[in-house]
């Protein structure tokens, strides 16, 4: 059905017409530094930047601060330590958390 297309191919390509000069590396490769850059500003960067605020975030909690866990505990911080935090989450119930755990600091007007 499409041999007539074939057959004009090998027919234009056998005749002697000079190749495509070929292409060089970095055009070749352009598509993929475009695309790598476009993620890195869109996707890896604003990950970092959220990352550092938490991070700052985590190593600024004091005692009285009320925070969210990522397991989605709301309470009251009482006791810090290097890498564990315990928090106050009823009356008489603490429970130790790992500081990297902490998500974020609880604003008191979201009791609702």
């Amino acid at each position: 059905m499409f041999g007539f297309l074939v057959s004009n191919a090998w027919a234009q390509a056998g005749d002697g017409a000079a190749a495509a000069p070929p292409l060089n590396p970095i055009v070749s490769f352009a598509p993929f530094i475009l695309i790598f850059i476009v993620f890195y500003f869109l996707l890896i960067k604003p990950q970092q930047k959220k990352a550092k605020e938490r991070q700052a975030l985590v190593e600024a909690l004091k005692k009285g601060d009320k925070v969210i866990t990522s397991g989605g505990l709301l309470g009251t911080v009482t006791n810090l330590g290097p890498k564990i935090i315990t928090i106050l989450i009823a009356e008489n119930v603490r429970v130790k958390v790992l500081r990297a755990n902490i998500e974020s600091l609880k604003d008191d007007d979201s009791d609702k």
